[in-house]
């Protein structure tokens, strides 16, 4: 699978802001990642790769079923719960609280695999096309591939809407090379 069509899944699984100041975000987690069956995100890609204006790929994320044991399955099969204080999928925990910049938590995703993962920033205002959305809490998942590699993924979450913005790096030797940006272009909450 490649880097983009991991990313742009993983976006399915989970999600330049200016800072400027919020009301203190919500405390409870799931806040930031609504889950319901029916709800939808659509995202557009806007990818560095893409072609100079080149119209960019759109995937829609939708949330069909519940499973026995709680998790929320999307139209990706990606499967997410809000519990423990933390949303997450089956292997990763993407969004945990203290909802206050600076909190780490870690995943083992694999033998040889574990994702790090700190709340970068809260309270920044984030404009895409669906919309301009404040309260904005960003994620920095960071996993090693080797001693010259890391991969960086920043989600950032929106109050009662869920990832608004998903962007991946490849940081190799030192040098940051942008992968993957994919932004919401729609989306339906339940009850909006």
């Amino acid at each position: 699978m490649s880097l983009r069509r991991s990313a742009l899944a993983a976006l399915a699984l989970s999600l330049g802001c200016a800072h400027r100041a919020a009301a203190p975000p919500p405390a409870d987690v799931a806040a930031y990642f609504p889950l319901a069956v029916g709800n939808e995100w659509t995202y557009a890609d806007e990818s560095p790769a893409l072609r100079p204006n080149a119209p960019g790929v759109q995937r829609t994320v939708r949330i069909v079923a519940r499973t026995a044991d709680g998790y929320f399955r999307d139209t990706e099969r990606g499967e997410l719960r809000a519990d423990g204080g933390c949303v997450h999928d089956r292997l990763r925990r993407l969004l945990c609280g203290p909802v206050a910049q600076g909190t780490r938590w870690s995943s083992v995703v694999s033998a040889s695999s574990t994702e790090r993962f700190e709340i970068a920033s809260v309270g920044e205002e984030v404009l895409t096309p669906a919309g301009r959305f404040g309260g904005c809490v960003r994620v920095r998942a960071h996993n090693r591939a080797n001693a010259a590699t890391d991969y960086v993924i920043e989600t950032t979450y929106a109050p009662g809407v869920g990832p608004v913005k998903l962007e991946t790096f490849a940081v190799v030797d030192g040098v940051v090379q942008a992968q993957v940006r994919a932004v919401l272009r729609a989306y339906r909450i339940s009850g909006r």
